[in-house]
């Protein structure tokens, strides 16, 4: 299950517009939350549809001001919605061709919103129920998996979205045994500050192996969390008041957790 990310997408006191919120009902076989914190104050977004047997969804960090990074996250939800249907609704369809397939529309899409130039790391994956296997692309996201065998930190298969108009896209494949979990950060997590120190990607596999949880909104609040009061320690407070004149905080707070059943 999901909760939404965003606003309604009707714009307010002349705001841009915001993504509708995903409306995934309770899945057969998988937890799926997605969870923010702290001031949103850049291009964070989440999507998910479930299609079928199968859960297609969309993790962005959207660089730049809020209210470009918005107007940006609608043009993509737009695509990802009128895509996904149509390239995962087959039974048969194949769901590393339909990867590639909507990261390449996702990418278009977003390039011809921005007119030009956007960097944008984004994860887009497919989980089949019936199956239990993940078809992913990481496009510069952190994704940490943990199964039986312990945690590890999964490969970017290429460069973020945004940044060429004709670059191709190479899927990879993850079996998830029961109780295994997936866990997507966006950029804020991992560089959250306390003095000059970061909270860093270690701190995550750490999190991720040690958590007592099956819960993936669990697995979400508690690396939010950490990551916000890390960022947030008095001496974080102390260091950048002396050293930049005001204290930063941590903003962009965004997780995803997939958890099999």
């Amino acid at each position: 299950m999901t909760f939404p990310l965003t606003g309604s997408g009707t714009p307010m006191g002349g705001s841009p517009p915001a993504p509708y919120p995903a409306n995934l009902t309770m899945l057969d076989g998988l937890d799926l939350m997605a969870r923010y914190r702290a001031a949103r104050r850049g291009g964070n977004f989440f999507d998910g549809l479930a299609i079928g047997q199968r859960v297609v969804f969309l993790l962005t960090d959207i660089a730049g001001a809020r209210a470009e990074a918005r107007a940006l996250a609608v043009d993509m939800q737009t695509t990802f919605r009128k895509c996904a249907p149509d390239l995962f609704g087959l039974s048969g369809a194949n769901e590393s061709e339909a990867i590639a397939t909507l990261a390449y529309e996702l990418n278009r899409s977003l390039m011809e919103a921005a007119r030009g130039v956007h960097f944008t790391p984004a994860f887009v994956g497919c989980f089949s129920l019936a199956l239990g296997i993940l078809t992913y692309h990481n496009a510069g996201l952190l994704a940490v998996f943990l199964d039986a065998e312990g945690v590890r930190t999964l490969q970017s298969g290429g460069m973020p979205l945004g940044l060429f108009t004709h670059n191709t896209y190479e899927p990879a494949v993850l079996a998830f045994k029961p109780r295994a979990r997936l866990l997507l950060v966006t950029k804020a997590v991992i560089e959250s500050p306390r003095g000059a120190s970061e909270f860093g990607a270690k701190r995550i596999e750490r999190l991720l192996a040690t958590v007592k949880t099956d819960s993936a909104s669990q697995i979400c609040e508690t690396v939010l969390q950490q990551a916000h009061a890390f960022g947030n320690h008095p001496w974080s407070r102390i260091h950048d008041r002396l050293y930049h004149g005001r204290h930063h905080g941590n903003d962009d707070l965004t997780a995803v957790a997939l958890v099999r059943d």
